[in-house]
């Protein structure tokens, strides 16, 4: 399968086109990491795919080899930021699970300690 055309009304493709602005950490051919806008800890930092999808698990099946893209870049993001004491990696999935743009994101959490239970 090729990958999925840009949604014309995802802000997360927005971001990638670069036709809504956001403060951009990483960027590589297959992804594109920024700050949220929202962050929930010191450094909260969102890689996402530069080609749609929905869920994790579509990149996984569709385009595994992003799947993988991501997590490096965010292992990138957390050596930029300095997060050497330890970072989460977080992926919410549908809104029940807390995701709220329907574009693939994995979430950099660090710069404090992150207790467990999350949330």
């Amino acid at each position: 399968m090729n990958a999925p055309e840009p949604a014309a009304d995802c802000l997360f493709c927005k971001i990638v086109a670069g036709d809504i602005p956001a403060e951009i950490v990483h960027a590589t051919d297959t992804v594109v990491a920024f700050r949220d806008v929202n962050p929930q800890a010191p450094t909260h930092v969102l890689v996402v795919p530069r080609s749609h999808y929905e869920t994790a698990a579509d990149v996984a099946h569709w385009e595994p080899s992003a799947a993988a893209d991501l997590v490096i870049a965010a292992a990138a993001v957390a050596v930029k930021e300095g997060l050497g004491e330890g970072y989460r990696l977080v992926f919410n999935t549908g809104p029940a699970g807390g995701q709220v743009v329907p574009h693939a994101h994995l979430h950099v959490l660090g710069g404090r300690a992150l207790g467990w239970p999350p949330g």
